[in-house]
């Protein structure tokens, strides 16, 4: 969690600092090259602008909803945020290891699944021996767990 937060943190001090220095400058120099209607610079420097005045505040309010939030409420019995999940795939008979993450840290290639993707959503609240069927965008995959570890286990 301190990771996530982190990096949401530098990502909005980075914004803040482009906000405040670069964006002002980027914008004087486009108004010193005159009529406004036709300055390229201006328009997108204004762009730019808004865009990172949005992404301010959606970094402000995310890193607002972690800081509150209590990981001791999380099940200790069953998958949630930060369980490891080993899964059998019973199409291919294949065994997975997913980790359900936020989404700000996911990354499938290494495990790591958002818990607000199809499979994460479809694993939150599973426990070992339960059959899952996930509908994703080739199909229905459809897994057995095969053993979890809760975040309250330990690394």
């Amino acid at each position: 969690m301190r990771e996530i937060m982190d990096k949401l943190a530098g990502e909005l001090k980075e914004l803040r600092r482009e906000l405040r220095v670069e964006l002002p400058r980027e914008i004087k120099t486009a108004l010193a090259m005159g009529d406004l209607r036709e300055n390229a610079e201006y328009h997108a420097a204004l762009e730019r602008q808004a865009f990172v005045k949005a992404r301010i505040g959606q970094l402000q309010e995310r890193l607002g909803d972690l800081s509150a939030m209590d990981l001791s409420q999380l099940p200790r019995d069953r998958a949630a945020l930060g369980s490891r999940l080993t899964l059998l795939d019973l199409d291919s008979d294949e065994e997975l290891a997913y980790e359900l993450v936020l989404p700000e840290v996911a990354d499938l290639e290494h495990g790591l699944v958002s818990i607000s993707s199809p499979i994460g959503r479809g694993l939150v609240g599973k426990k070992p021996d339960d059959i899952v069927e996930i509908r994703v965008p080739s199909g229905t995959k459809r897994f057995e767990v095969l053993e979890l570890r809760t975040a309250h286990d330990g690394s």
